[in-house]
């Protein structure tokens, strides 16, 4: 007992104090635990970013260690959002990022994401970049109605087509985003992060702020390269109601609809299409405004300067009324070619409007009093056909009119005898009667009677009416 009792620890010792608070405090937590015994374990927690270390791997998930004495799992779910060349780079002993999804499932496990965990360090990426201006180099793997999908760190870019290069959009051609963006998807693209929204995983890009040269240089480098009266080939990019704008060497002109062609149309559409190579002539370069006007009309032969050549001031005219306006009328006078009839020309008498001497339809013979083939315009007259100072012009023309019909009959004679009568079938004419009534000449059907003989020898009785 003796021996016993020594062993014992005296009372008021520590170790009896300890067993004494012990037996009257409530237990203790795991953490308090943990740090009255002071061990450093750091436990995973909801939404963290872990390295770890692939454990093992198997069809239906991947251990992965990540610290702590323990184990976190990606599920065969979380592996299905990975890419093909994603799941194929894994293997056992390979350090990765992981996503903390759960510090503890039903199973008692930590449940973890390779796929989370990339898009959070790719975002932290994106808003570096943002935040330090730097150009990205990227693909294009997709596109939509309003532009460009750029891959960008796994993240899915939007490149709006107004942020597309000049130099790709001049090669964007067609009505849909099919015709346009298609065949551009593969292709490399540089581009610039300009905003970025991670909650609403919003990432929008430029390629046109990741060139070297901005569009407003592009331009400015242009206008300056650019000479008025100079020819260049060009690429339409756009076509609009009033004209089509065409890109020459990276910057765009407009030629108006009044400059696609010489004849009359109502859209661009009925003779450009977008996408179409074309020639076309600097007609205006504005240094102030940044506009490059072009022309397409110009380097076709003007149709009116051939029409023009047949009229001459003086002379008369058939024309129809077309149009009525408050300073004149217009009057076609061949195919499209009309002239107008200013309001002063129209009567002798002052008139407040046309409306008063004419209506449209009306076919009227008009005078040429003026006439402007680079403007095309032709300014007719209605009060001056009649006009003395023209008189002797109509003579001329009259003369001349004369002389144009009798050369034309004596053409016609001379064509006629000149062909061989061998062309024509041969008639036996009869012969002459013996009545010395009627001449020789009657066979040919001028007929001449000698008025003796066809009162002497020729009776007519009455004719004898039955009774």
């Amino acid at each position: 007992m003796t021996d016993q009792n020594q062993a014992l620890p005296p009372q008021g010792s520590d170790t009896n104090k300890q067993g004494e608070n012990s037996n009257n405090n409530k237990p203790m937590t795991m953490e308090a635990l943990l740090k009255e015994q002071d061990l450093n374990i750091d436990l995973p927690q909801s939404g963290e970013i872990r390295k770890g270390t692939i454990a093992s791997i198997s069809p239906s998930q991947v251990l992965i260690s990540i610290g702590a004495k323990s184990e976190g799992v990606v599920s065969n779910r979380e592996l299905e959002q990975l890419t093909s060349e994603e799941r194929d780079a894994l293997e056992v002993g390979k350090e990765v990022h992981v996503f903390i999804i759960s510090p503890e499932d039903s199973n008692g496990n930590v449940v973890l994401s390779l796929k989370r965990a990339q898009e959070h360090l790719s975002w932290d990426v994106v808003e570096k970049s943002l935040e330090e201006n730097n150009i990205i180099e990227s693909k294009i793997i997709g596109f939509n109605k309003g532009g460009l999908i750029a891959g960008v760190e796994g993240l899915r870019g939007f490149v709006p087509s107004s942020q597309v290069s000049a130099m790709r959009r001049m090669q964007s051609t067609g009505d849909t985003p099919e015709q346009r963006w298609q065949k551009m998807v593969g292709e490399p693209i540089s581009v610039r992060v300009i905003e970025v929204d991670r909650e609403r995983r919003r990432l929008i890009l430029s390629e046109k702020a990741a060139s070297n040269e901005s569009r407003q240089s592009i331009k400015e480098r242009v206008l300056e390269e650019l000479n008025e009266g100079e020819v260049y080939t060009g690429r339409v990019t756009s076509i609009a109601n009033f004209g089509a704008f065409i890109n020459i060497n990276g910057a765009d002109g407009l030629v108006h609809l009044s400059e696609i062609s010489w004849e009359h149309i109502e859209h661009p559409r009925e003779a450009l299409e977008v996408g179409q190579e074309i020639k076309v002539k600097v007609i205006n370069i504005d240094t102030e405004k940044k506009r490059i006007g072009l022309s397409i009309r110009a380097l076709l032969d003007d149709p009116w300067k051939e029409r023009l050549e047949k009229y001459s001031v003086g002379e008369l005219v058939e024309g129809v009324i077309t149009r009525l306006t408050k300073f004149g009328a217009f009057a076609r006078i061949e195919g499209d070619i009309e002239g107008l009839i200013h309001i002063s020309e129209l009567s002798e008498n002052r008139i407040e409007h046309p409306k008063e001497v004419l209506k449209e339809g009306d076919v009227k013979s008009l005078r040429v009093i003026r006439i402007d083939p680079e403007q095309h315009r032709i300014g007719l007259s209605l009060r001056k056909v009649d006009s003395a100072a023209f008189a002797d012009k109509d003579f001329k023309m009259m003369t001349a009119d004369f002389d144009t019909f009798d050369q034309q009959e004596e053409d016609f004679d001379e064509s006629s005898e000149s062909q061989p009568s061998s062309d024509e079938p041969s008639v036996e004419m009869p012969e002459a009667p013996a009545d010395p009534a009627v001449s020789s000449e009657d066979v040919t059907g001028e007929t001449s009677f000698e008025q003796d003989s066809l009162t002497e020898e020729t009776s007519v009785e009455p004719p004898k009416k039955d009774v």
